[in-house]
Parts: structure tokens; C-alpha cells; sequence
């Protein structure tokens, strides 16, 4: 028995909206509530990005009220 222990939290995923670069040597992606702009380009070779969806970890962005 191991005393001190926390037991392993559940991971929760799911589908969500994210942003794929288009370029074919490239595999960057952004989650939606991530992104720098309302269509935003690939940030490792700036080329255009297309909206998608990954069933992924859920995290939250505490700080996405603070873009306008």
C-alpha cells in the first residue's frame, strides 16, 4: 500500500474545434480558444490554417475574454 498516493485524475476529452495548417510539411494545429485571430495563419510556417475538429484533452483558456 502506498501511503501519500492521490489517485489518477480522469482524463476528460472531447471533440473539439481546432485550427490545421494546410501545408503539406508541416503539422502544426491550434485549438479554437488558442487562436491569435479570427482566421488565423500557421504559427511555425505562416501559411494559411483550416478549421477542423480532434477529439483531444479538454483544457480550458482562462485568458481568451482578455482578446477582443
Amino acid at each position: 500500500m502506498a501511503f501519500g498516493r492521490k489517485p489518477p485524475e480522469e482524463i476528460v476529452t472531447a471533440e473539439t474545434k481546432i485550427w490545421e495548417c494546410t501545408a503539406d510539411d508541416c503539422n502544426c494545429w491550434v485549438r479554437d480558444n488558442f487562436k491569435s485571430s479570427n482566421i488565423p495563419a500557421c504559427p511555425i510556417c505562416k501559411s494559411d490554417m483550416k478549421e477542423t475538429t480532434k477529439i483531444i484533452e479538454v483544457v480550458n483558456n482562462h485568458s481568451q475574454n482578455l482578446i477582443g
